[in-house]
């Protein structure tokens, strides 16, 4: 019903439109269109362990779609076994100037430079309080893009801390390529730096939170064994493969249009090949020493089953999500179950 009656007249509107539109109506009317989708498959077969952590099933929400923490209790509803919330930045900011969100149509995919637009750390640990404990909560964080890079970490620090009673798990978004000085956020060094004073202040609590690093899919080999060796030494718990790409070969799109949108990120089906082998890749040569949350391009149960035979312990949607609908999640567990 999704694909064939509710996607066409969604995406007849402009996408951020339709995302505000979207939450609206979940918020509001969430018993309503759980009559009109389909019921969650729940199953003790599809429980995961990953990094100490009980997941109801291994299928979740990548952050981007419910930045602000308003959806994760009806977006569990829905059937995810964790959502991911945020970026969120220390301080609410705008992002970039729209128009910054775009359907590649042709290609299955989105680009977007929404550059971190939330309402900030304060107002999502506000909506974190009525969380109602169903779900799996995973907190994406990332700095202002006004921050000046000496005070990188400082932000990456308060938003940890803040939010830190609040959410199960945490990411570091260093990899976006929508904001400011994208290149010492990936800069091994400076990561090895970041990493080591969250890792401070995760110690230094009662109960210590997991975290992981989220990398992006336009890494070369090197630059992939770097990481194996800075995740071996900093013992972080795990690492999300991958955000969006800033490579726009082999698209379906032309030319023309891809310039008229400009600058982004790519999701959806173009990247789901790179994501894949960069999962196989970081598996395979650390041995699995570590867990995966396989992102990127995941459209059908076939795609998701890829990335975990690959090596990913857990999968995210995003855009697969946008395109396919919430019948998704069911398909990707459905076949875990006929798996065994």
């Amino acid at each position: 019903m999704y694909k064939s009656l509710i996607r066409p007249i969604l995406f007849k509107f402009d996408p951020e439109e339709v995302h505000h539109f979207t939450f609206s109506v979940l918020k509001n009317f969430g018993f309503l269109t759980r009559l009109f989708l389909p019921k969650p498959i729940e199953d003790k077969r599809l429980e995961r362990e990953v990094f100490g952590l009980k997941f109801k099933n291994p299928v979740g929400l990548a952050a981007g779609f419910d930045k602000n923490a308003v959806l994760f209790n009806e977006l569990g509803d829905l059937g995810f076994g964790f959502v991911e919330i945020g970026t969120v930045t220390p301080k609410a900011q705008a992002g970039n100037p729209k128009k910054r969100l775009f359907r590649l149509i042709e290609d299955g995919g989105i680009i977007n430079r929404m550059g971190f637009n939330n309402d900030g750390l304060e107002a999502a640990i506000e909506k974190l309080k009525g969380n109602k404990g169903k779900i799996v909560i995973g907190g994406n964080i990332g700095k202002n893009t006004n921050t000046s890079p000496e005070n990188y970490t400082q932000d990456y620090l308060e938003c940890f801390e803040g939010l830190h009673p609040y959410v199960d798990y945490f990411v570091l978004n260093v990899s976006c390529p929508n904001v400011g000085s994208h290149a010492k956020l990936e800069d091994v060094e400076y990561l090895r730096e970041l990493i080591t004073e969250v890792k401070k202040i995760n110690q230094s609590k009662p109960a210590q939170k997991p975290i992981l690093l989220k990398i992006a899919p336009d890494l070369n080999n090197n630059q992939l064994d770097e990481i194996i060796e800075l995740i071996a030494e900093t013992k972080i718990d795990g690492i999300v493969v991958s955000n969006t790409s800033v490579n726009r070969e082999g698209l379906k799109t032309s030319t023309e249009v891809l310039q008229q949108i400009g600058n982004g990120g790519l999701s959806g089906k173009p990247i789901r090949e790179r994501s894949t082998k960069i999962i196989k890749y970081l598996s395979d040569k650390s041995n699995r020493a570590f867990p995966i949350i396989g992102v990127g391009g995941i459209h059908s149960a076939k795609d998701a089953l890829e990335k975990l035979d690959a090596g990913a312990s857990l999968v995210q949607l995003y855009t697969g999500f946008i395109y396919e609908g919430p019948q998704l999640i069911n398909d990707i567990n459905t076949a875990l179950l006929k798996r065994g």
